[in-house]
């Protein structure tokens, strides 16, 4: 009975918010509240609440904090040469823009946090998907896909999980899966590529104010002047409007004019799913004259974040003690003076009380899932499932069962409650635990687009992009890139 209706409140989460008939706050705390009526435990549901806020505050603290100190980086420039780099490399062409994006979410994605990729990355590439008007669930589904693959490194969690639940050394999970991981991040670069190329021929090729044709564009130092949208909140600028739109000057599937003026006339949007100019954003871009400039601070700002990146990684003091300290500093020495931290903090408020609003409504989902027993009668259906031949082949079957597994549940509950059912069955037939350690990672391509990571509200938050159109777009193609993960390991003997 609870795995039917673990199940079904999963599957009623996920077709309501996909079909945009709930917001995704509603959905996490009604459904479950109401499925555990369904299971008979409606009065234990304040105790099931209570247990999941309690185990996902330090999370919620984390990323309000987060979101503070790299919305105040922004804002003092801590980041601009990261985005101007980016666009010489862009030269405004949307292949370009979407690999881009994918190098930039790996690249980053190497401090084993996903907050603070999804923050840097939806920074740097959010103004250019706007002026460009591309697909904003593009620069969501890639940006979540080269995290998720990249979230195996040892210090990124997963891969800690499997080593301390199944008690192995987690450099012998992670150093023989390098080739893997590896050919799982050059398909999403691969699928970056194809997904630009689809865009390019969606919108054309264009030119930014100040560039020559794309062809013959060698710079773009004429973007550096552009007003244009940034990350929700996190500058908390007035609307800035742009002197001229881009100027199509490629093939296009639909009708273009061959320029706009932005200030005169937005182009439309393209896309149901966050593409095209939005004039209504009002967000200040990468405007090189912004009052919250401080660039006689920018090496104390990028030392600052270097060495709060230093202490997250090597773990010296918890993370969310971590980036209150940061946030606190940053805050003090770029705007000494109260009315400025006032409304810095003000400008940044309404992205922390989405996130953090959206954490604690998925600790009611969470909550209800563990406490009614449904996760456990779940996977000890799925587990039981399995065909009794499948014993020797235990290695491929948990690395499939890391897909939905990884996805439905939090990585606690499976690395902790299931990982060690499934090494157990595999021993039994002589699978090493290793190689059942090193299956459990291929899903997390897959795991950091479920509705149970609170990064991934950070990246649709700032992105401002449906969590259900995210779901739709990204699914498929994570769970493609879990399953090349899969298929390497295996060609490589490594699983």
């Amino acid at each position: 009975m609870l795995t039917f209706l673990g199940f079904a409140m999963i599957a009623t989460f996920l077709v309501l918010i996909m079909m945009k008939k709930m917001s995704p706050i509603a959905a996490l705390v009604l459904i479950p509240a109401l499925f555990c009526v369904f299971a008979g435990k409606g009065a234990h549901l304040g105790d099931y609440v209570i247990e999941g806020v309690g185990k996902l505050a330090p999370t919620a603290a984390m990323l309000m904090f987060a979101i503070v100190y790299f919305g105040l980086m922004i804002d003092v420039g801590l980041f601009d040469p990261i985005v101007r780099g980016i666009l010489r490399f862009c030269k405004a062409d949307p292949m370009r823009v979407v690999v881009g994006t994918a190098v930039l979410a790996a690249i980053v994605s190497l401090d084993g946090d996903g907050s603070t990729t999804f923050m840097i990355t939806v920074s740097a590439m959010y103004p250019l998907y706007k002026r460009l008007g591309l697909s904003l669930v593009v620069m969501t589904g890639v940006a979540a896909t080269a995290n998720g693959v990249m979230n195996t490194l040892p210090w990124g969690g997963p891969t800690a999980r499997a080593a301390t639940a199944l008690k192995l050394d987690a450099a012998d999970i992670f150093v023989p899966m390098i080739p893997a991981l590896a050919v799982g991040l050059l398909f999403v670069f691969a699928l970056a590529y194809v997904l630009g190329l689809r865009e390019r021929r969606r919108v054309g090729v264009l030119a930014l104010p100040g560039q020559k044709a794309p062809e013959d564009v060698e710079d773009v130092e004429g973007v550096e002047g552009v007003r244009e949208d940034m990350v929700g909140a996190a500058t908390g600028g007035t609307a800035q409007t742009a002197s001229a739109g881009p100027v199509v000057s490629g093939p296009s599937t639909g009708p273009a004019p061959a320029e706009t003026s932005a200030s005169i006339s937005p182009s439309p949007s393209t896309s149901d799913t966050g593409s095209g100019p939005d004039p209504e954003d009002g967000f200040q871009g990468l405007d090189p004259d912004r009052p919250t400039l401080r660039p006689r601070l920018y090496w104390f700002n990028a030392g600052l974040t270097v060495a709060l990146l230093t202490a997250m990684i090597m773990e010296w003091l918890p993370i969310p003690v971590l980036f209150l300290l940061g946030a606190a500093l940053a805050l003090t020495v770029n705007f000494p003076h109260m009315p400025d931290q006032k409304a810095r903090i003000a400008a940044h408020a309404d992205n922390v009380l989405n996130v953090a609003g959206m954490v604690f409504a998925a600790a009611v989902f969470t909550g209800v899932l563990t406490g009614t027993g449904m996760v456990k009668d779940m996977a000890d259906w799925l587990v039981g499932a399995i065909p009794e031949g499948m014993g020797p082949h235990m290695a491929l079957v948990t690395g499939l069962l890391s897909l939905p597994l990884t996805y439905f549940m939090s990585n606690d509950g499976f690395y902790f409650g299931v990982l060690p059912v499934l090494a157990e069955a595999g021993a039994a037939h002589g699978v090493s635990p290793l190689e059942i350690a090193r299956a459990s990672l291929v899903g997390q391509a897959l795991h950091m687009s479920s509705p149970l990571v609170p990064a991934v509200y950070v990246l649709v938050g700032m992105a401002k992009v449906e969590f259900g159109d995210h779901t739709r777009f990204t699914v498929k193609w994570a769970a493609l890139t879990s399953l090349v993960v899969l298929a390497a390991g295996m060609i490589f003997g490594i699983i």
